[in-house]
C-alpha cells in the first residue's frame, strides 16, 4: 500500500524508503457528493504505484483507477474517453496533469496548484476544498436550468407580443411597455442567488 523506494549501495540493496501519500480528509465526502449530483464515473489517475494507488482507490470508495501513469499516458486516456463518446471533466493540480487538462472538456485546477495547470484549466476553484467540486456542479446546474427557463419565457412572451401586434390587439406602444416591463422581470430573476442557506 505504499510507493516504495530501493537504495543500493555499490549494487548492493541497503534500505527500502516507503511513502504514504494520504487523501485529503474531505476527499471520501467530495467523492460522494459528485455520485450523488449525478457524476456516475469518477476515475483516478495517478503516477503512485499500483498498491498505493489501489489503497487510495479503496479509502475513497473509487472503483475505477489508473496506476503509474505518466504525463503523457493522462491525456491519451482522456482522449480515449472522449472517443468513446462521453463529456470528460478532469480536476488536477500539477504541472504533470497540464496536457490531460488542455484535452478535457471542463478543466479544473485547484487554488493551490501549479500556475500551469491554473493557466491551462477552464475553471480554477479559489479554495482547496475539494467538496466545492460538487458545488461548483450543482452551482453550473441551476444556472443553466435558470438561463433555458429564461429563455424560454422571453421567446413565448415576445412572440405572443409580435402575434397580438400584428392582429391588431395592441397598440406599438402597449407592446413595447411590455417587452421592457418582461425584460427587467427577467433581468431581476436572473439576479436571485441559485443558492440559499439551506441548500
Amino acid at each position: 500500500g505504499f510507493s516504495v523506494i530501493s537504495l543500493a549501495i555499490g549494487g548492493v540493496l541497503s534500505g527500502v524508503i516507503c511513502i504514504s501519500d494520504p487523501p485529503r480528509s474531505e476527499a471520501h465526502e467530495a467523492i460522494q457528493l459528485l455520485r450523488e449530483s449525478g457524476i456516475d464515473n469518477i476515475i483516478m489517475l495517478t503516477g503512485d504505484h499500483e498498491g498505493a494507488a489501489k489503497r487510495t482507490a479503496d479509502m475513497l470508495g473509487i472503483d475505477n483507477f489508473r496506476a503509474q501513469v505518466l504525463p503523457e499516458d493522462k491525456a491519451t486516456i482522456i482522449e480515449e474517453l472522449k472517443n468513446e463518446g462521453r463529456t470528460v471533466i478532469m480536476v488536477g493540480d500539477g504541472i504533470n496533469d497540464s496536457p490531460a487538462l488542455a484535452l478535457s472538456d471542463v478543466s479544473i485546477a485547484m487554488k493551490d496548484s501549479a500556475d500551469l495547470a491554473r493557466e491551462v484549466a477552464d475553471v480554477t476553484l479559489l479554495s482547496g476544498d475539494l467538496r466545492d467540486l460538487a458545488l461548483l456542479r450543482k452551482l453550473s446546474s441551476r444556472l443553466f436550468r435558470r438561463i433555458k427557463r429564461n429563455y424560454t419565457f422571453i421567446m413565448a412572451f415576445n412572440s405572443l407580443l409580435i402575434l397580438l401586434g400584428l392582429k391588431g390587439t395592441i397598440t406599438p406602444s402597449a407592446s413595447s411597455l411590455l417587452h421592457n416591463s418582461s425584460t427587467m422581470l427577467i433581468s431581476a430573476n436572473s439576479m436571485r442567488p441559485l443558492l440559499n442557506d439551506k441548500n
